[in-house]
């Protein structure tokens, strides 16, 4: 008896800071598989991400939309978190746990108010609805420090996306799916690497960066993942940050 208390009471803390990873971004995971609502705002912060690559946004502004963005995706976080403690304890209808829940909801509500303001003064202060394409088309961002931060955010988000529809499947068939999956990580070490070599064009400090790159993708084979899987997440992380600076390319 006292060695079944010991194991469980070790289930409640993290052994060590990767695990602690780890489980955070199960939690990711899990909200990304099974709240629509959360679905959606990662599609939306894809867009409002992609959309400030046409805004010459200053470092101020850039940071106030990221802001919003996430803010609104922590709230709905905390929200379901909420929600999912409330559903632990209370089985039948109670009306302290419909406040716990409507409190929740009410602050996801205000956080995507303030986001709502935030990309209109961001987005229309300057730009008739008329004049909107041509500001599209005529103010392509090219700081590279902006380029590279959203191309990193939309690597982060593809690679969320991707292990969500995995995680989906898994839970659809009810049986763990070994199926080709790209490494995510190996996708951020080589999105990083190629923004690092956009930004520098420094050989010196591009071979480090390579050799941290491969080194990350060393230790995902030590995991068992197949070289495909490394080789596809790595150009997927290159082929992002490559698409997001080729729309300087396109500037008028």
């Amino acid at each position: 008896m006292k060695s079944e208390n010991v194991e469980k009471d070790s289930r409640l803390y993290n052994k060590n800071f990767l695990q602690s990873v780890s489980n955070a971004v199960n939690g990711i995971l899990y909200c990304a598989t099974t709240q629509t609502n959360i679905t959606k705002q990662l599609i939306l912060g894809t867009i409002v991400m992609i959309l400030s690559l046409f805004y010459n946004f200053t470092t101020a502004e850039f940071l106030c939309l990221t802001f919003a963005v996430f803010f609104v995706i922590f709230a709905e976080f905390i929200n379901t978190a909420i929600e999912t403690i409330v559903d632990l304890y209370v089985d039948t209808y109670h009306p302290k746990a419909k406040i716990a829940k409507d409190v929740g909801a009410g602050a996801v509500v205000l956080t995507a108010i303030n986001a709502i303001i935030v990309a209109y003064f961001l987005f229309f202060r300057e730009t008739e609805i008329f004049t909107i394409t041509d500001s599209l088309f005529n103010h392509v961002v090219s700081s590279p420090s902006h380029l590279a931060f959203v191309a990193i955010i939309l690597t982060v988000i593809a690679i969320l996306a991707m292990k969500g529809a995995f995680k989906k499947r898994e839970i659809s068939r009810g049986v763990k799916d070994d199926t080709f999956l790209p490494s995510g990580q190996s996708a951020l070490a080589f999105a990083l690497l190629t923004a690092i070599w956009m930004n520098s064009r420094n050989i010196i400090i591009f071979c480090l960066a390579l050799t941290l790159s491969i080194m990350v993708a060393g230790n995902r084979l030590n995991d068992k993942k197949t070289f495909g899987e490394i080789l596809f997440g790595a150009f997927m992380g290159v082929l992002i940050v490559v698409l997001v600076y080729g729309l300087t390319i396109f500037k008028m």
